[in-house]
């Protein structure tokens, strides 16, 4: 870890968990820069031992040390959800919920909690998001039918596709097509923070 770095921790949610932690991390002698509600700054480097000690100590007071299998877990999510929107040879009849809870490992649930707490977007939104930046992708590039993107992007019909392209983007595919704009957004800026 750098140093000044932010350890996020699970489950501190008042003033005295403040307290436990920060009376378990002096117990450890590493030195704390900030402490507060779900994350303490540390003044040094942690070694790995140090790490480890630190989640261990977390752990057995009810809490847990979240600095990069969050952020880890998040990402496979969203590289599982890109990947699965744009890859039309597995998008056929797929629930997202079964296939990310099967890609992934872990419950879906779990994941859509998680992702929702650090993304400030639900899964299931982040995934309209995807596959309209791909359907503007695709109505930019002019070389399918509305049906065959439909078709494509897994949904139901074409109104379907029309109605969440609008929700989304406050015009209709064959405006947005009609305009002819560059207006995608990269892949990593499509949340709403």
């Amino acid at each position: 870890m750098k140093s000044g770095n932010t350890l996020h921790i699970k489950n501190m949610v008042c003033d005295r968990c403040i307290q436990v932690v920060g009376e378990e991390l002096s117990k450890l002698r590493i030195p704390v820069m900030d402490i507060k509600l779900g994350e303490v700054i540390t003044e040094h480097s942690l070694s790995r031992e140090q790490t480890e000690q630190v989640r261990s100590v977390l752990e057995n007071r009810g809490f847990e040390l979240l600095e990069d299998k969050m952020g880890k877990l998040i990402e496979k999510v969203k590289t599982t959800v890109i990947t699965l929107v744009r890859d039309s040879d597995k998008k056929t009849k797929t629930n997202f919920s079964q296939y990310l809870r099967k890609e992934i490992g872990r419950d879906y649930g779990y994941l859509s909690t998680l992702f929702s707490s650090v993304e400030n977007i639900t899964i299931e939104r982040y995934i309209i998001l995807q596959k309209i930046e791909y359907a503007k992708e695709l109505l930019i590039y002019n070389e399918l039918t509305l049906s065959e993107i439909a078709f494509q992007l897994g949904y139901s019909s074409v109104q379907h596709l029309s109605g969440q392209f609008r929700k989304t983007t406050g015009m209709s595919p064959s405006q947005f097509k009609k305009l002819r704009e560059q207006t995608r957004k990269p892949l990593d800026k499509l949340n709403t923070r």
